[in-house]
């Protein structure tokens, strides 16, 4: 099985540089058209006046494939819209979108400013809702979207002085999931993609023999998978060194508490068989579990379950 974009637009967010540089040049490199995407900032957000976006370009035309450049902030909305508005004008249509772009500012929580914190998730996570909600209608009209959140795992699992990071990264779980749901019957998919790279963000973080492990070229086939045809669709797909695993939020069987037992004391006291990883599940949706709890509750009471099974 040959994965292609022949035919296919793409936007790629903060592509100028590292990951988004990587999945870019690997779109294009595959058939897809590419609009390169990148503000031209630090890693903290502040502006430099890069020239990387058409250097990417440039490298991706002299390959003889099809780019464009575009300079739109993804914190700001209306900007969002006219890379949107100028990718449709100039390609006709979009059919993936990537969302790579993000900034960061790390300190300790006891010392980070507020205005570190929402710039950290106006970028990242307002970022990916400005440029998907921009996209929406259009791939829901079109019967066809590939779209990707690029989370991390400080938002999974938690990182020291990344507060601001983590709860954006943690926070597009719920837009993928939900998004995920919404676009299955217009085949819009939606997943995230983990990434532990060698990039300008992770740069005098790891030792120089770790960092030649991580470079963005061994994350991008996993990019290229959750936006090709034949993708998955709310996936947390984790990836570094070539290396590919899946992330799940698991739920455990749990307990039923009842009388007595249903107090803080009791729930202190079942902790070690709530906590039990034995059974865990993956839960479909929402309501899902809303129909565990109910159905444990019954059967714990001897009632009749809510509804047939």
């Amino acid at each position: 099985m040959s994965v292609r974009f022949d035919g296919r637009v793409a936007i790629v967010t903060g592509a100028g540089v590292g990951l988004g540089r990587s999945h870019a040049l690997g779109l294009a490199v595959r058939g897809a058209k590419v609009v390169v995407n990148d503000l031209g900032v630090a890693t903290d957000g502040s502006s430099t006046g890069s020239d990387a976006a058409r250097a990417v370009v440039d490298e991706i035309r002299k390959a003889g494939g099809h780019a464009i450049a575009n300079g739109a902030n993804v914190a700001d909305a209306g900007q969002v819209q006219a890379l949107v508005d100028q990718t449709i004008a100039e390609f006709g249509h979009v059919d993936i979108l990537v969302n790579n772009a993000g900034i960061l500012r790390d300190k300790t929580f006891a010392k980070m400013s507020l205005d570190d914190f929402r710039r950290v998730l106006d970028v990242h996570l307002m970022g990916s809702v400005n440029c998907t909600h921009a996209l929406w209608r259009h791939m829901v009209e079109r019967g066809y979207g590939r779209i990707v959140f690029t989370t991390s795992a400080s938002g999974i699992y938690g990182n020291f002085g990344q507060a601001n990071y983590g709860a954006a990264k943690a926070a597009m779980l719920g837009l993928m999931n939900v998004l995920a749901q919404e676009g299955a019957k217009f085949d819009i998919r939606a997943n995230m993609l983990a990434p532990t790279a060698a990039t300008r963000m992770t740069a005098g973080l790891l030792p120089p023999e770790v960092l030649e492990l991580l470079g963005p070229e061994t994350i991008t086939p996993g990019l290229l998978a959750l936006v090709s045809d034949d993708a998955p669709t709310k996936m947390i797909l984790g990836a570094g060194a070539g290396c590919f695993a899946e992330t799940r939020v698991t739920e455990t069987v749990g307990v039923a508490l009842q009388g007595d037992e249903l107090s803080p004391e009791g729930v202190l006291a079942a902790m070690a068989r709530i906590r039990d990883p034995k059974g865990e599940t993956v839960m479909e949706n929402a309501f899902a579990q809303t129909r565990k709890y109910a159905r444990m509750a019954a059967q714990a009471r001897g009632l009749p379950l809510p509804w047939n099974e």
